[in-house]
């Protein structure tokens, strides 16, 4: 999705500029100058921390305030006109005495990070053309006395933390306004309904990023000099004004974000000759894609994630000058018109998220300034344009979640696109093997999701030659042979996910190499073999799933000191022996399953230091020994499964003041004693106890009562 971007207007004024250097002095200080100006701006100056002592070094008493940098005077009478400052660091608050720059016409202090409030003594400036505070941190409320200057042309207050609503009367008195921006603070509240009646000059509007409310405006319509219009991010609702769709001079309209219903106008009343950037996406507009085709200069036409109802317009190749089309997300059918191959200025197309159907046309790799395209989660079939690789441009290649089938010849051509960032095809119907090619493919490709697909064949060593990868997702294919050893060279990769194939063979021994990997899945193929030890020099790796494998032998110690380990999953492998007595080093696990191995021993103590456990699964070893008293600590519990071990001892009474604990299988153990009562044994089934022989209580379960002196532990 694209955001309207907004510049700033360069204000060219007689105000001077600044400048690191110092100022000449002037034998005779502040001649003809005001005391009155001479006071606001050194009380502008003692509120300001000036932290590279520009103001400290260059505002000096001994100079006329005439020569201070960012202050320009009238000519004749020596008076304050203009303080311009901006992008300086000030640091601090604006002092209430700048109010008492009578003859100020300019106020340009953007990205100075300022502070506190903006004083209600500013409203005393009568001659302020230009009022920047943009940038800053400013606080609270917009000043009622802001409306008091008249003779604004620019009021600027963008991008601060200002607060509540804007006030009726704000723009009352402002008729000369051209440029109003609020956007990026926390303003609230409906946009007042007469805001704009008095403001006949206006330009441009920027009030996105804040938390408006209710209706748009009819005022704004009827505007007609309105060039720019900025509402997006807020939560604006009901119908837009008819009137907003028929405006002379309109070139940008950004309503992205809102909660704005109803169709756009037809062609009848729909005219915005110099519309260059149309933004609607993110709202519930229905109906038909709006009538742009006359809007001969428009480059940007961006309506996703609405409803959208209609096919791809054919008309949409009559707008030379479009660049930018996002129409995904929408109720959009039909096939993709092979006419927008005559947009050749169209660098981002998407129309994902649709219920388009039929091929990808091949005229589309006309574009060859086509840098984005999106086509994913719909229902388009057979195979891909042999000549994807004409699109030269291209750095983002998304087709996932369609029907396409063939096989991965395509992939020849796309070694002819060396921007090429992302390739994703996934959840398709592909078929073949990944050819050794895909290592000529452009060297800063970084994401490639081929996962569920009929890819066959083994992972080519190739893949290393893609050396700024750093996601590869090749997951329930049809895979089959070893990992290549060559994989462990890729630097950058952090994703490497292969599960659910028929690979084979050990994992890699040099494993650890891969020193930026935070997520390794291998989980359900027919690895076998041992865990590497220097698995232990993945220190990034926060999900390690090697799961459903044939894996043996012992887990090396080094796994157990991977502490941005997350999750760990070895469940339904041939794993033996016991767990290290120190297990505190995965202090970030949250997911702990190693369920259906062999491991036989006591269960560490040291489990009891994994604060972050929610869920710990044991289940179906040969784990011997009492439940560890240490259990007690792992109060964020929310699923326990000990079941199908040799566990003896009773049940630990603080079991059941686990707040958060929901599931609990204790099954087919050598357990004895009470059953605690409450918490999660308030609802425990018969299946999360048997095979234990030895527990009493819990008649409705079916246990025997206990005898008087029989008790769980605490």
């Amino acid at each position: 999705m694209a955001f309207l971007s907004i510049s700033l207007p360069v204000i060219v004024t007689g105000a001077a500029s600044f400048s690191s250097s110092s100022p000449s002095p002037s034998p005779t200080p502040n001649i003809n100058g005001s005391d009155t100006d001479l006071a606001a701006l050194l009380a502008f100056k003692g509120q300001l921390s000036d932290p590279l002592g520009i103001l400290a070094s260059t505002w000096t008493t001994n100079v006329s305030l005439c020569h201070w940098v960012g202050v320009s005077c009238s000519r004749g009478r020596q008076r304050v006109t203009g303080l311009s400052l901006p992008n300086v660091l000030l640091q601090g608050e604006l002092s209430p005495g700048l109010g008492n720059l009578s003859f100020l016409t300019l106020l340009d202090l953007g990205n100075t990070s300022l502070s506190g409030i903006i004083p209600a003594d500013l409203g005393r400036l009568s001659r302020l053309r230009i009022l920047n505070l943009h940038g800053n941190s400013l606080s609270d409320a917009i000043p009622s006395a802001i409306g008091n200057l008249s003779q604004l042309i620019f009021l600027i207050l963008g991008d601060n933390m200002l607060s509540e609503q804007i006030l009726p009367e704000l723009l009352k008195n402002m008729h000369n306004l051209r440029f109003f921006s609020l956007q990026y603070n926390e303003l609230s509240g409906q946009i007042p309904v007469y805001l704009f009646n008095n403001t006949p000059s206006l330009r441009n509007i920027y009030l996105g990023t804040n938390r408006l409310s209710g209706p748009i405006p009819h005022g704004v319509g009827s505007l007609p000099r309105l060039e720019y219009l900025d509402l997006q991010f807020n939560q604006l609702s009901g119908t837009v004004p008819t009137t907003l769709f028929n405006m002379s001079l309109l070139r940008s309209m950004s309503l992205t974000q809102n909660n704005l219903t109803g169709s756009i106008p037809s062609n009848q009343s729909f005219s915005l000759p110099e519309l260059r950037e149309l933004y609607l996406s993110y709202n519930h507009f229905t109906g038909v894609i709006p009538p742009v085709s006359a809007c001969q200069h428009l480059q940007i036409l961006s309506i996703s994630y609405n409803s959208f109802f209609d096919t791809v317009p054919t008309w949409l190749a009559q707008l030379p000058q479009l660049a930018f089309l996002s129409l995904g997300s929408n109720y959009l059918f039909g096939s993709i018109p092979a006419v927008i191959s005559l947009m050749r200025e169209l660098s981002y197309l998407r129309l994902g998220f649709n219920q388009l159907a039929g091929p990808v046309p091949a005229s589309l790799t006309n574009l060859s300034k086509l840098y984005h395209l999106n086509l994913q989660a719909n229902y388009l079939s057979g195979s891909l344009p042999a000549t994807l690789g004409n699109i030269q441009a291209l750095k983002r290649l998304e087709l996932s979640y369609n029907h396409l089938n063939g096989t991965l010849d395509f992939l020849s051509s796309l070694s002819n696109c060396r921007q090429l960032k992302v390739l994703d095809i996934f959840s398709n119907y592909f078929t073949g093997a990944l050819p050794d090619l895909v290592g000529n493919l452009s060297k800063n490709l970084g994401d490639v999701y081929a996962g569920y697909n009929n890819i066959t064949g083994m992972l080519p060593s190739t893949l290393a030659n893609l050396s700024s990868l750093y996601q590869i997702n090749l997951h329930n294919n049809l895979l089959t042979g070893s990992i290549p050893e060559s994989i462990t060279s890729m630097k950058n990769l952090m994703y490497l996910h292969v599960s659910g194939n028929d690979l084979s063979g050990p994992i890699p021994t040099q494993i650890g190499m891969l020193k930026s990997l935070q997520k390794l899945y291998l989980y359900d193929n027919k690895l076998f073999g041992i865990i590497p030890g220097s698995i232990g020099n993945l220190t990034n790796i926060e999900y390690l799933l090697l799961s459903d494998n044939r894996l043996n032998s012992t887990i090396p110690a080094s796994l157990f000191h991977l502490d941005k380990l997350v999750r760990l999953s070895l469940s339904n492998n041939s794993f033996s022996g016991t767990l290290p007595a120190d297990v505190s080093g995965l202090k970030q696990v949250v997911d702990f399953e190693i369920s259906s191995n062999i491991f036989v021993g006591k269960i560490p103590d040291s489990f009891g230091q994994l604060r972050m456990l929610t869920q710990l699964d044991l289940s179906h070893n040969s784990f011997e020994g009492t439940i560890p008293e240490s259990f007690q600590e792992l109060t964020s519990l929310s699923a326990l499964d000990l079941s199908a071990n040799n566990l003896s001892g009773t049940i630990p009474k603080f079991l059941a003041n686990f707040t958060t604990l929901k599931y609990l299988n204790l099954s087919f153990n050598k357990l004895g004693g009470k059953i605690p009562e409450g918490g999660v044994f308030s609802n425990i089934t018969m299946s999360s106890l048997v095979g234990n022989a030895r527990l009493c209580g819990a008649p409705q379960l079916g246990f025997s009562p206990c005898l008087e002196k029989t008790d769980s532990t605490d």
